[in-house]
Order: C-alpha cells, then sequence, then structure tokens
C-alpha cells in the first residue's frame, strides 16, 4: 500500500483522518483482495449524497457507536464504493472528489474525465 497511486498517477495522498476514512481506517483510499466495495473515491460527501445513498440503503449519517462509526456530515471526506460514487454521477448528485487521494483502482469503474469534472483539487484537474 505504500506504492499505492492516485488517479493521476502520483502517490496517493490521504483522505481524511477526521473523521477517519479508508477501508482499512488508515485514512487513505487503499484497498486490497479483502475490500469487495472498492472503496477508492475520496469524496467530500454533500446533503444531496448523504439524502441519496440513505435512500439506496446505504445510511452514512447516522452514527454506529458499535462499528466505530461516527456517522458523517456534509464537507466530511469519506472513502467511496466507486460503483455508488458512479450511480451517484448519474443520477446527478455526486460528492465532488479529491484527485491527488483517490486511489487509481477508481478508474476500473469510474472515467477518469467524469472524476475530473467534480474535482476539489484545482491543480489536478489540468
Amino acid at each position: 500500500m505504500a506504492d499505492a497511486k492516485n488517479v493521476l498517477g502520483g502517490p496517493l495522498e490521504p483522505c481524511s483522518t477526521e473523521p477517519m476514512t479508508g477501508f482499512y481506517r488508515d485514512g487513505c483510499c487503499n484497498t486490497g483482495a479483502g475490500d469487495f466495495g472498492v472503496h477508492v473515491v475520496c469524496a467530500q460527501v454533500t446533503t444531496a449524497f448523504l439524502s441519496y445513498t440513505r435512500a439506496q440503503g446505504n445510511d452514512l449519517s447516522t452514527p454506529m457507536p458499535m462499528y466505530n462509526f461516527p456517522g458523517l456530515k456534509p464537507g466530511d471526506r469519506w472513502c467511496l464504493c466507486a460503483a455508488r460514487w458512479k450511480e451517484a454521477y448519474d443520477d446527478g448528485v455526486a460528492p465532488p472528489v479529491v484527485l491527488t487521494a483517490t486511489h487509481e483502482a477508481a478508474l476500473k469503474t469510474v472515467p477518469l474525465k467524469l472524476l475530473r469534472e467534480c474535482a476539489l483539487d484545482a491543480e489536478a484537474t489540468s
């Protein structure tokens, strides 16, 4: 994981430690054999996205202390499943992404062009 790459080909940067995110809860959108959801898109969640994903059956807003999950609020950064992010994009509610913190594995599901359209890190979009 130390040499993980982002969608731009550079080193994978941290997504968030407050709240702590990532499949491995290491702050990065790393992935591996056990990550069946492919949690690789570093997104800054929005109210619209949180409502959308709740309606899809994945409530990311409600704290779940038994899983050490604080619940997300708009503005939090979180490693999302690539397929859910793409689904949200197709439905017009994709949250913005941090390209430098989005794992290159996302490109198997989401074209770089779409990620660039929703990028927060402006210097990485050119």
